[in-house]
Formats: structure tokens, sequence, C-alpha cells
């Protein structure tokens, strides 16, 4: 099997060699960068099966370095790692394109499963959708989505969103009127088996109406099941 590879941008040696020794645990070749300007050549040079990067880095930011690789490698998967907890922070984070966001101090299996998660969901790009979507575009009340092209526009405007913001979008746009739990979209598009993560699905849900509902606190699209969690509506023409 095709070893992994792997960039971390960190400037903490001591984490630099703590994640390297179990990602070469996990069979992966791993790249490492001290600072946010050698991180972002490094990643524009080569091509990634995961992409791991310091929120506090010397020089360009963390959140900076997500926001310029994401201009132009919307598919390659970003673990933000930070020692702030505030939740702005975490949506900053998930806003500039990350696709996971981990605490520091974080355990080492916690670490581990969460990577094994992101190669699983890599080999297969698109959410694990129950029923294969009949249409390769979903056309409704002004929003298409194109899934081969991971496209979405709004009223003929682009939007941009983030992969698992689009597909978040293609999941439940693909199944209209039917609600699924935090647990059950935290499973099916990120992979997750276990519990205490469902924040991170209100995070880009709440990301994913600010740019496609024309007012969120009355959305039109994606639909709040009260007691259970979301669905897309399924009465918009």
């Amino acid at each position: 099997m095709e070893k992994k590879k792997v960039l971390t941008v960190e400037d903490d040696a001591h984490i630099v060699e703590l994640l390297t020794i179990h990602l070469h645990d996990l069979g992966c070749m791993v790249q490492s960068a001290a600072d946010g300007a050698s991180g972002l050549a490094i990643a524009r040079e080569q091509s990634f099966d995961l992409i791991i990067l310091d929120l506090m880095l010397p020089g360009l930011s963390g959140m900076e370095l997500c926001r310029r690789i994401r201009q132009t490698d919307r598919r390659t998967p970003i673990m933000m790692l930070t020692a702030r907890s505030e939740e702005i922070d975490k949506v900053m984070g998930l806003e500039t394109g990350a696709d996971d966001y981990l605490i520091k101090p974080f355990s080492v299996r916690e670490f581990i499963a969460r990577v094994k998660v992101i190669f699983r969901r890599k080999e297969d790009y698109s959410p694990s959708l129950e029923t294969s979507p009949p249409l390769s575009v979903i056309r409704t009340s002004g929003l298409e989505i194109d899934i081969d092209k991971r496209k979405v526009m709004l009223n003929n405007v682009r939007i941009d969103l983030s992969p698992k913001e689009f597909d978040l979008i293609t999941l439940l746009a693909s199944n209209p009127g039917k609600s699924y739990s935090r647990k059950r979209l935290l499973n099916l598009v990120w992979g997750y088996d276990f519990e205490g993560y469902e924040h991170t699905v209100n995070s880009h849900i709440n990301r994913l109406r600010g740019k496609i509902e024309a007012d969120v606190a009355n959305p039109i699209f994606i639909l709040t099941t009260w007691g259970v969690g979301y669905r897309f509506n399924e009465d918009i023409a």
C-alpha cells in the first residue's frame, strides 16, 4: 500500500517529534516546516494526503496559512492544532477551510483516531451518502449543487464552501425532508464514531447557513428538526 504523505507545520520541536513518531507508526511519510511561510512553500510544491498546522506560527499565522492553501487546494484535508479553546477561534479555523480542529494538549489516542478517519474519508472524497444521489446536479429554489464539480451556485452566483460544508449540503439536499441527528451527520460526513464532537456539526451548519440563507434566523434550505437535528426543506421547488 502506498504510504500517506503528511506535512506538519509546527514550531514546537517536541510536538513535531511526537506527531512524527505516531504518523510513522501509521506508515506515513512526514515532512515538517517550522513556520508558516515555509509550510506554504512546501504545500504549493508538493501534494499531501494530510496537512497538520498549528494556529500560532511565527510569521504567517496558521489561520492565514490555511486560507492561502485553500485558495488553490480545496481537497487536501487540513487538521488545525491550537492551544486556544475559545469558540471564536474554532469557528474562524473552520471558516478558513480546516477540516478538523484539535485542542492542545490532546491525547495521542485521539490524534491517531482522527488521522485514521481523515485517511479513510480521503479514499473516497464525497459524503458517505446512505443512498447515492440520483442526479449529479441538484437544483432547487435558485440553489444549484454540482456534485461532480463540487460547485454550488445560488441565484447564478458561486458560493465558496469548505470541503465539509459541501459534503453537508450535498448529503442533506440529496435526501430532502430526512432529518439527521448531529451524531449521524458526524458519522456520515466526518466519519467519527465517538461522542463529544457534535459542536463541529453545529459550527459547520451555522457557517453554511450564513452563506446560502438570506436570513439565517429564518432559513429556507437547511431547517432544524427540534429535538433531532437538521433536514433539507422538502417543500421548496
